[in-house]
């Protein structure tokens, strides 16, 4: 279709192909515009992705602009297939010089959607053990018990094994006592009893579990364990060590250690 027909060719043609160019340049713009922003409500309403809105925009915008660009080029006439083996090899070129970095972004998305954790949780991975502080793109941040910052590659933790102590919501406190022979079971299990019932973190339900596990060369092993919050597991760790020592003292409860009797007989 003809939009301009003053009776000179080569200024109709100008015009014409100008018109087209300008139309074609709203129109791919207009619609860029809207992608976009069908883009960002996308975003809006996806949390894990909220992250990776400015990279994820950025590259979009890139990609859609390039489009654009080449279809414009086509609508003049220019021939594009050597344009668009250009981009080809240069796309080649860029992906395996940043296949380390690629593979760290693509290892931040599958995080954000399997969502193994989640900023705050303390997590054992590929032997860190931390808490979580922030999940971007190429890495992932823990902060230690220590007070130490770790930046870790995503691609190394989405194909290691995660631990996740917060998920659940509570953790389960394992202790083991040694008491000597001398010691009555029973007045073993009331004073490590005694020594939980000092701390409210504990849970009732379940309840809180002594029991006998085993006997050794020189004292006896009681197994302890203990329902918390994970917010308060080290609080009730540390504080129940702590607390035993003085409730076996009050009970008279003697906190055996390894060693060795020797008996001297006189010929």
């Amino acid at each position: 279709m003809e939009l301009f027909d003053f009776g000179i060719p080569a200024l109709d043609k100008a015009l014409n192909l100008t018109a087209t160019v300008l139309l074609l340049l709203a129109l791919g713009m207009l619609l860029i515009r809207v992608i976009l922003r069908l883009c960002d409500r996308a975003f809006d309403r996806s949390a894990r992705l909220a992250p990776f809105r400015t990279y994820l925009r950025s590259t979009l915008r890139a990609v859609l602009y390039i489009l654009l660009a080449l279809a414009v080029l086509g609508s003049i006439g220019v021939e594009i297939t050597s344009f668009v083996a250009l981009l080809s090899v240069a796309g080649l070129a860029v992906s395996l010089s940043l296949q380390n970095t690629l593979s760290n972004v693509a290892g931040g998305v599958m995080l954000l959607i399997s969502k193994p954790f989640t900023v705050g949780d303390y997590v054992s991975c590929d032997g860190i053990e931390g808490a979580v502080r922030a999940v971007d793109l190429a890495y992932t941040t823990f902060t230690t018990v220590d007070n130490k910052e770790i930046f870790v590659p995503n691609s190394q933790i989405v194909t290691a094994k995660i631990v996740n102590y917060n998920a659940l919501g509570r953790r389960r406190v394992d202790l083991i006592y040694t008491a000597s022979y001398d010691a009555p079971t029973e007045t073993v299990r009331t004073a490590i009893l005694e020594a939980v019932a000092a701390f409210p973190q504990v849970t009732d339900e379940p309840a809180p579990t002594v029991v006998l596990s085993e006997y050794g060369a020189s004292s006896i092993s009681y197994l302890v364990r203990l329902w918390v919050s994970a917010a308060d597991y080290w609080t009730v760790y540390y504080g129940m060590n702590e607390k035993v020592r003085e409730t076996f003292a009050t009970h008279g409860v003697e906190m055996t250690y390894d060693h060795l009797n020797v008996h001297m007989i006189k010929d």
